[in-house]
């Protein structure tokens, strides 16, 4: 069997440079004369590799000094209770921007914790598009604004931040980080599961500035607070070592690749095809959201006639195109075109479009 391209939207695609380099070192790592499965955390070569995965990502970030980078478990969903158990009082208020899914399900798990207040929802539109942010009602004096820049399911993307005032803005970039360049001094925290643009499942990328890193607004134990693990370079505990080996990987690729300059103009001609074969399709292929805020990474679209929904996944698959059913909340397709998607396979998937279209009438 071959490998086929895979449009998981996550775990996604990893670089197969990446498998095939993770596959030769499975059984002895470096000097180490045993698996990276296998070697203490608190050992040098190990140490090293933290060091050198933090140093990798704050380059490619460009991440100031006074920001911390921690990488951690849980997912970003442990982060959506985290986060405001970190820098918020229980009386106090957090604004959430809602345009998705999981903006959603950061404000449910928030609102149990912290005042939340939805400064402006997309439910009202299905989630086709992000509020006028001349019409987002901000708390003064918010502990925080968070905000998704990417909605996998929906495949909306908030591609600029706003100008929102001194308030700290939080953001989950869990399935665009490192897929373009970003003025990180425009955050207060970033944090992003690890499994769509940046490595395997089990590792979160925290960024967070250094001041809301002291901020202490109730008592926590160590496991819950950065704050200990930034101390202990996010070795506080066992990490997901083969997680952290996997992101080292991916963020060497991505650099030998030209860096994130590189990595959105890739990107950008990924979803340039894809969306002209939708919107070419003469309505037989059709994307619901709103070309200002369509996502580069995940692209929704349905078929004009849901019957034949089985037979495009059926004859895809077959095609050597993975993973290609969209979400149970807006059904029909969803192709996630993340950093390690080739342009290849979207030049595939583009090809298989017309060609089933011919077919199927």
């Amino acid at each position: 069997m071959s490998r086929g391209y895979n449009f998981s939207a996550g775990p996604s695609m990893l670089p197969e440079s990446v498998l095939r380099r993770a596959q030769e070192e499975l059984l002895e790592w470096g000097g180490e004369r045993a698996s990276v499965l296998e070697v203490s955390h608190r050992g040098k070569a190990f140490v090293a590799l933290d060091d050198k995965l933090e140093a990798d990502l704050r380059r490619l970030l460009n991440v100031p000094s006074d920001y911390s980078v921690l990488f951690l478990q849980g997912g970003a969903t442990q982060h959506f209770a985290q986060i405001p158990l970190n820098i918020a009082g229980p009386d106090d208020s957090a604004d959430y921007l809602i345009t998705g899914h999981w903006a959603n399900k950061a404000h449910a798990e928030a609102k149990t914790l912290v005042k939340t207040h939805v400064v402006a929802s997309g439910e009202a539109g299905r989630f086709t598009s992000v509020p006028d942010p001349a019409q987002w009602q901000l708390t003064p004096g918010a502990a925080y604004l968070h905000v998704t820049s990417n909605e996998t399911i929906q495949g909306v993307e908030l591609d600029a931040l706003p100008a929102v005032g001194d308030v700290p803005v939080v953001a989950d970039m869990s399935s665009n980080i490192l897929s373009r360049p970003l003025d990180v001094t425009r955050y207060g925290i970033i944090y992003a599961g690890a499994q769509k643009n940046m490595g395997a499942a089990g590792l979160t990328l925290l960024v967070i500035r250094n001041d809301l890193l002291a901020r202490k607004p109730r008592p926590l134990p160590n496991i819950l607070t950065y704050a200990a693990h930034a101390k202990e370079k996010s070795l506080l505990n066992t990490p997901p070592g083969f997680a952290f080996y996997i992101t080292a990987l991916v963020l060497e690729w991505i650099d030998a690749q030209g860096g994130l300059v590189a990595m959105e103009r890739l990107n950008r001609a990924k979803a340039d095809m894809l969306y002209a074969a939708i919107d070419g399709s003469n309505g037989y292929y059709k994307n619901p959201v709103d070309v200002r805020y369509r996502s580069r990474m995940n692209v929704p679209f349905t078929l004009h006639d849901a019957a034949l929904d089985e037979a495009f996944l059926k004859e895809s698959r077959e095609a050597g195109l993975l993973a290609l059913k969209g979400h149970k909340a807006v059904g029909g397709m969803r192709a996630s075109i993340y950093n390690a998607m080739p342009i290849e396979g979207v030049r595939a998937l583009v090809g298989f479009m017309a060609e089933f279209a011919k077919k199927h009438g």
